[in-house]
């Protein structure tokens, strides 16, 4: 497990690549990050996390992600492209110390369904000018906890879902989510 400095402990849940999980790597956090939980399999997010020195797991269980959470003590889940929705017991017993990053500007494409390329997509296909990336609380309405973050990124006249994913990534998720967890938990 890796050794928590100022008793701060985070705990990362992915599903795919890390990309935002590498994002808090890179600005110093992975020190202060107890565990990379993942409910997929294969996910390359777990990847990145053994590279980094940071303990994982494989949790699909709702039941055992919760007991694990709790027994960790830990002080902030960041849902970093995290597709399972969270829901329940898990939302009460970390009631304002769950965050997730969306791929846009809440409260546009957002909500049930809205995750990855769809979101992307959706922008292009509406002819927005500008898109972004919010950081949120969780709560028991999919991406409808308290906006705590956003940063804009100009949509581009040839811009596809895929080239806007990436800078969306780069201009703006991968800015706001260190500094939001750095926020949170006062390092």
């Amino acid at each position: 497990m890796n050794n928590t400095e100022n008793n701060k402990r985070i705990a990362v849940l992915v599903s795919g690549g890390g990309t935002n999980l590498q994002a808090l790597i890179d600005n110093d956090l992975a020190k202060y990050i107890t565990i990379v939980i993942s409910n997929k399999a294969g996910a390359y997010a777990l990847q990145r996390a053994g590279i980094a020195g940071i303990d994982t797991a494989l949790i699909d269980d709702d039941t055992q992600l919760l007991k694990t959470l709790t027994d960790l003590q830990i002080d902030l889940i960041v849902l970093a492209g995290y597709t399972k929705i969270l829901k329940g017991d898990i939302l009460t017993t970390f009631d304002k110390k769950i965050i997730n990053v969306h791929p846009s500007l809440i409260p546009s494409f957002c909500g049930d369904g809205f995750y990855g390329l769809k979101v992307h997509e959706a922008a292009l296909n509406r002819g927005v000018k500008v898109t972004g990336a919010t950081v949120h609380y969780v709560n028991d309405i999919v991406d409808g906890g308290e906006i705590i973050a956003q940063k804009c990124v100009q949509i581009l006249p040839n811009d596809t879902p895929e080239t806007l994913q990436k800078r969306v990534m780069q201009q703006a998720e991968h800015m706001i989510l260190p500094q939001v967890v750095k926020q949170i938990l006062n390092i």
